[in-house]
């Protein structure tokens, strides 16, 4: 079941054209189309374990292995959305910057079946019908006005979701197969620093430029 994310809202939905793709039900004996997801063009992906992806990750209360970052035409990142899902797993949106339309990334640790994806909700929304069809090595699901493609990897699940009126089909699944490990650049846009920010001495009216510092109680005439 996907828990909600611990992130700061973002920009509300508009609608976009809904397109469609070819696909086979849950339980049909072969994939249609072959889902393996592109490399990223950035470089190398940091081991998640290691280095800064691992320090950014873990400040946040992410595991490093579950951190995930894609991209969409037209799509950019919604910096306040990046967080934490449920106990380790991670979350963030991407927002269309004409349309306001957003996709959301989002791993946690499990896995989907013919078996189990009817049964897990598509997006936050539980109790609602979930259906399910097969899509090469993912799974495209639609309920509760929302559709997404879940890709099942060793541990955990890569979902992209949308609203179904604002993100169509066609650029839902490019993102999907999109999504990939994040390398050194990318992990710098994606995550905050692991680094607290430097504090900046508060300035008080009250206390003198002068003496002891202590601060100036006097009282003007009248008051």
């Amino acid at each position: 079941m996907i828990r909600h994310a611990r992130v700061l809202p973002v920009l509300a939905l508009a609608p976009l054209l809904l397109t469609a793709c070819g696909s086979e039900k849950a339980g049909a004996p072969g994939p249609s189309a072959s889902a393996s997801a592109p490399a990223s063009a950035a470089g190398p992906a940091a081991a998640p374990g290691t280095g800064e992806l691992a320090s950014r990750a873990q400040a946040m209360g992410v595991a490093p292995e579950l951190v995930y970052v894609t991209e969409a035409p037209g799509f950019t990142l919604a910096q306040q959305s990046v967080g934490v899902l449920g106990d380790d797993g991670f979350s963030a949106t991407w927002v269309d910057g004409e349309t306001n339309a957003l996709l959301r990334l989002a791993v946690d640790r499990g896995t989907v079946t013919a078996d189990t994806c009817p049964d897990q909700p598509v997006g936050d929304m539980s109790g609602e019908h979930t259906t399910c069809e097969r899509d090469g090595s993912a799974w495209y699901r639609t309920g509760a006005g929302r559709h997404e493609y879940a890709l099942p990897e060793e541990g955990h699940v890569v979902r992209v979701s949308a609203e179904t009126d604002a993100v169509s089909r066609h650029v839902l699944r490019a993102a999907a197969l999109a999504a990939h490990r994040p390398d050194a650049a990318e992990t710098d846009r994606l995550l905050p620093s692991a680094e607290p920010a430097p504090s900046t001495p508060v300035e008080r009216g009250d206390l003198p430029p002068f003496g002891d510092g202590a601060p100036d109680n006097h009282v003007d005439v009248g008051g």
